[in-house]
């Protein structure tokens, strides 16, 4: 099945700590060009370029300034407003109170397109006053204006000067601040969730054979720390489950076990009738059933100590054990090897229940008839085949379930497979079922091989 997987932690902090410094960013600017402290809404050069439109030629061929609404506009805004206005003859147009450092300025600066006057950094000369200067193109040819009179801004000057701001200031510290984000980010982020990876890697490694163990939560942030110790919390309350289930199962087969052994021997003394055969039958699977289960219940303590033992000699011991019951039900049985005597680790009772229930496995569904081969493949591996009508690709995995069966009226209990898997699984080997060659069923048991 597939796993929907969310947007990525370290993803979402870069995407959000972007849009975060940058609408902090463009508010500062904001802010600042508001009150212009990056941008100043008052220019001369404003002053210059109104009196520059303004400026006509009189009949006598005197310089004068026609009444134009932006001319009109600044004398009333600007009361103070001062200029002087030299054309390439020498005449001068002159309005306002002229500073006397100003007066005879216009004259020392022919062929001088612009200047500025009176901007300093030296406090002493901070209250001194300021001009602009600049050689303009005017209705009446080119002139000389001066003036120290500021007047508001144009919206067009306005609007490039925000421009200039945004691409000059705002773009580069933009730029630099996403860099650090980019490349601080992850390394926050390590060192942020390192505890979420320990603790994963510790989690990928329980399972049903190494119950009671615990994340470790040291090293990690009190978030992650919470998150880990809710986990460790959900795991004891699993284990408790877990051994109360298993005691349960081992007190009910301890409790089955007298009351079935009274009603077989009641059935025993029944005359000899299909009936009692029927229920003689009936009762042989309830006796199973709870032998099964106390086997369930005692692997984990009969697994304590493993010790080497000889597979092969295992496998021969069983197989004698069995081909009269095989015999019996119209099989054959063989023995192959195609491997010396393997010498795995295990508990020899443990593996012996699993190798004879696997044979049994292979009596009660081969369909009567063929042969049941059990063969040695490689070091630690059994092989139990028969030629039955197999199982189902979807049924292989299931099978090993406990309480499954594939044919619910079938004289199994369900548990065989499940338990076999359980001895395989806490000696840390692998059980599978497959197919033979003619179709019937594989069952291959791999059991780690002893150390030299």
């Amino acid at each position: 099945m597939s796993r929907r997987r969310g947007r990525s932690l370290q993803g979402q902090l870069i995407l959000r700590l972007v849009i975060l410094q940058s609408a902090i960013l463009f508010a500062l600017l904001l802010a600042l060009g508001l009150r212009g402290d990056l941008f100043s809404y008052r220019s001369m050069d404003r002053t210059i370029e109104i009196l520059r439109d303004a400026l006509e030629r009189a009949p006598s061929g005197d310089m004068r300034l026609r009444a134009t609404a932006a001319l009109t506009a600044l004398r009333q805004a600007e009361t103070g407003l001062w200029f002087v206005i030299r054309d390439a003859g020498g005449q001068r147009l002159v309005e306002g109170t002229v500073p006397p450092a100003f007066l005879r300025l216009p004259q020392a600066l022919d062929g001088i397109g612009q200047a500025r006057f009176g901007a300093t950094l030296d406090s002493a000369a901070l209250d001194s006053p300021e001009a602009r200067m600049r050689q303009v193109t005017s209705p009446i040819g080119e002139v000389q204006i001066l003036t120290g009179t500021e007047s508001a801004a144009s919206f067009g000057i306005v609007a490039l000067g925000a421009g200039l701001i945004v691409l000059n200031v705002g773009l580069p510290m933009l730029f630099v601040t996403v860099l650090g984000i980019v490349i601080a980010t992850p390394l926050v982020v390590r060192g942020a969730i390192a505890g979420i990876a320990k603790a994963e890697r510790q989690a990928r490694l329980i399972d049903i054979r190494q119950r009671g163990v615990r994340l470790d939560a040291s090293d990690t942030s009190p978030e992650i720390t919470s998150l880990i110790d809710a986990f460790n919390e959900a795991l004891c309350r699993l284990d408790d489950g877990y051994d109360r289930q298993q005691l349960f199962l081992a007190d009910a087969a301890h409790e089955l076990r007298t009351p079935i052994a009274i009603i077989g021997t009641r059935i025993e003394g029944m005359p000899a009738t299909p009936e009692r055969a029927q229920l003689k039958a009936d009762v042989g699977r309830l006796a199973l059933l709870s032998e099964q289960l106390l086997d369930l219940e005692r692997l984990n303590r009969d697994l304590a100590n493993l010790a080497p033992l000889s597979l092969g000699r295992l496998a021969k011991r069983i197989i004698g054990d069995m081909a009269p019951l095989a015999f019996a039900a119209g099989y054959e049985l063989d023995f192959a090897t195609t491997a010396q005597d393997p010498i795995v680790k295990g508990e020899e009772a443990a593996l012996e229940r699993a190798l004879a229930s696997l044979i049994q496995n292979a009596i009660d569904h081969g369909s009567g008839r063929g042969t049941i081969l059990i063969k040695i493949t490689a070091p630690g591996t059994v092989e139990v085949c028969d030629d039955g009508p197999g199982i189902p690709l979807n049924e292989r995995e299931r099978i090993f379930e406990p309480f499954h069966r594939l044919k619910p009226r079938s004289r199994g209990t369900g548990l065989g497979l499940h338990l076999v898997r359980r001895i395989v699984d806490l000696h840390g080997g692998r059980i599978t079922a497959g197919e033979t060659e003619t179709g019937g069923t594989r069952m291959t048991m791999a059991l780690p091989a002893a150390d030299p």
